[in-house]
């Protein structure tokens, strides 16, 4: 985690996404808002980290189906923890992602190959803008963010990319930041995770040779692609951002104006 200070070493792509320029010159606060993976991979060496950032809530973007089927979430102190699935059984890259994630069995998923992993990953978000588990999650989101009492605030879905990369999208638009800066943290973490593909890419050999790691690998990464969909669907849907925010995500001035009292220098 280069200029932060602390790294998570069961969760790679953690990081405080505080420090970029928002709304009127000022600053995201340092310390209040990190993105990351499930928690369940922590080291022991992790929890003191963990401590220290002392987040007062742990917000869980995934559905009840895959907190079941993956290793606990290993806390440190007693954060309050809340759970808002985004999450359709319909689009099945998030039963893929997990899959891949937790080392389970690929071959129900070669359909999903066939048809192409990077179209389908495009369509999540898409989907993200539109669904309806997605919009309330992602609007209650914001809500929790913006009240003190929830902050510092740590949030993650499963791989800690997509829920958790389109939430990031949101939280820093409606703080003011800058599209590129938006679009260079979501980027980031195929650096952050380089060495961690490369491990399960590996595994997933072993235990299957005929793997076509062409269509594994767009469900590990984040490409600009996705954004895009993303970022294009808002537009078609909406018009703008701001339409996204208001219109598709229900939140009001009051909403909005919290979120940048609390986490604008």
């Amino acid at each position: 985690m280069t200029g932060q200070g602390w790294e998570l070493v069961g969760a790679p792509n953690a990081r405080d996404v505080g420090g970029l320029v928002g709304a009127d010159g000022r600053r995201v606060r340092v310390g209040q808002l990190i993105r990351t993976p499930a928690l369940g991979r922590l080291t022991d060496e992790d929890l003191p980290v963990l401590a220290k950032l002392g987040p007062a809530c742990v917000l869980d973007l995934r559905a009840a189906t895959e907190i079941e089927v993956a290793p606990a979430d290993r806390l440190a102190g007693e954060p309050r923890v809340v759970r808002l699935p985004v999450h359709d059984p319909e689009h099945p890259v998030f039963t893929y992602v997990s899959a891949v994630l937790l080392g389970h069995d690929l071959n129900a998923y070669a359909e999903l190959a066939r048809r192409g992993t990077v179209g389908a990953m495009a369509a999540i978000y898409r989907w993200f803008v539109t669904g309806e588990s997605a919009r309330v999650g992602f609007a209650e989101a914001v809500r929790l963010a913006g009240r003190p009492e929830n902050l510092p605030l740590v949030y993650h879905c499963s791989a800690g990319k997509d829920r958790t990369g389109w939430l990031t999208v949101i939280l820093l638009t409606a703080l003011g930041v800058d599209e590129a800066a938006i679009r260079a943290d979501y980027l980031r973490n195929n650096e952050l995770t380089d060495s961690l593909r490369a491990v399960i890419i590996e595994a997933m050999r072993r235990r299957q040779p005929e793997l076509d790691v062409d269509a594994v690998l767009p469900v590990l990464e984040v490409r600009a692609e996705y954004l895009d969909a993303g970022y294009d669907e808002v537009r078609r849907v909406h018009g703008s951002f701001d339409g996204y925010l208001r219109a598709g995500l229900g939140l009001t001035d009051g909403d909005l104006s919290a979120l940048r009292t609390h986490l604008l220098e």
